[in-house]
């Protein structure tokens, strides 16, 4: 599995100065982490799942979640499981490329229903995601995920979506975040990364965020967030990836606003039509959340349309002013401040260092570009 796999070899080195590295299920955890870059969910009931986590991946795609919560009908429950785990077994089977595949369950019984159909596809399953995962249910699923493992004869790991009310509700988040904290310090190797449901966080207020806003224009929600970093976003080792928040929207639409995307990057590189495809399909707003994800503390994203995944992707590349930057600050052991390379900005060696290691992180699985090379470079390679 590798980034980009998807871009021809001529213009990937056009590209990157720094090529991203492949990665897999036996990939160090943090880089592993960091490697989920945009993860797609699939229904477990569409009739052509195999097939279509194939064409997923042959496109790019290296992280995908077959749902069988909120995707799927409550009829439809005992066909989705049956279906998921028939998957797995095809594609262990086959040759045919996969991303990194998970199960969202609907609860920890469902983990042990999968575990027990999987044959060929006990190989292919790098985990499970815990959807309303809070103090009451976590530790009923983090036991069945270490079974799983046990089971399997090989890590398994669990990604908890945090979304519960007792955590977006001030009263209860800082008790509710405390626990949820020891609870995942108990069995950490097991726990890949920490999504957020900014969905099911919305519902308890009755809102839905519009296209024209990013998640942290929505203050209830962007209070939790911020919340969820500073409790298990920390740099000090005891931290988690935190993984970003989906985007609903995909199709045209009129605007009450102006776009978010400037036009001069893009009339820089002649590209202005592309720009306007892009604000067309309200990527615009995806782009700048991303980079507020990213500001934040949080890394990769979930999604629900694969014109996004290429647009995380593009957004999660190093670029190459970043690059020497993070390599001059843990270049330096004594601290002090020094100018940056580009001669743009002052680095500091003991702040600056956390970053710099994440930002090392992030360039061995997305690469670092060629000097000049832009956003709308990548976004042009990879999501035209």
């Amino acid at each position: 599995m590798r980034h980009f796999r998807q871009v021809p070899g001529p213009e990937l080195r056009l590209l990157f100065h720094r090529l991203p590295e492949p990665f897999g299920d036996a990939t160090d955890r943090d880089l592993l982490a960091m490697a989920l870059g945009a993860t797609l969910y699939v229904p477990a009931t569409r009739p052509d799942l195999t097939a279509t986590i194939v064409k997923r991946a042959r496109r790019g795609v290296c992280s995908m979640v077959i749902d069988l919560e909120d995707a799927v009908a409550d009829h439809d429950l005992e066909v989705g499981k049956v279906q998921a785990a028939a998957t797995l077994n095809e594609l262990g089977a086959g040759s045919d490329p996969y991303p990194l595949l998970f199960i969202r369950v609907r609860d920890a019984e469902t983990v042990g229903e999968i575990v027990d159909r999987l044959g060929t596809g006990a190989q292919v399953l790098t985990g499970f995601v815990f959807p309303k995962f809070d103090s009451k249910s976590g530790a009923q699923y983090l036991g069945v995920l270490a079974e799983a493992s046990e089971r399997l004869g090989r890590k398994v790991f669990g990604m908890p979506v945090l979304e519960s009310p007792a955590l977006v509700h001030r009263q209860t988040r800082d008790l509710e975040l405390h626990r949820i904290q020891d609870l995942l310090a108990d069995e950490r190797d097991r726990v890949l990364a920490v999504r957020i449901g900014a969905t099911d966080m919305c519902s308890t207020f009755g809102i839905r965020r519009d296209r024209d806003l990013t998640i942290y224009d929505v203050r209830v929600v962007a209070d939790v967030i911020a919340d969820i970093v500073n409790y298990l976003g920390r740099a000090d080792g005891t931290g988690y990836t935190i993984t970003g928040p989906v985007w609903e929207y995909f199709a045209d639409h009129e605007r009450m606003f102006r776009p978010m995307l400037r036009t001069s990057p893009f009339a820089e590189v002649d590209a202005v039509p592309f720009r306007q495809h892009l604000v067309s399909r309200d990527l615009d707003g995806l782009l700048r959340e991303i980079t507020l994800d990213r500001a934040n503390g949080i890394q990769g994203k979930t999604v629900i349309h694969p014109s996004h995944v290429a647009v995380v992707h593009a957004l999660s590349v190093v670029t190459h002013e970043e690059y020497s930057d993070a390599l001059d600050i843990l270049r330096e052991d004594a601290g002090g401040v020094a100018a940056s390379e580009y001669r743009n900005k002052m680095n500091e060696m003991r702040p600056h260092r956390s970053w710099a290691r994440q930002t090392i992180l992030r360039a061995r699985v997305f690469g670092v570009t060629n000097k000049g090379v832009s956003f709308v470079d990548l976004l042009k390679a990879v999501a035209s």
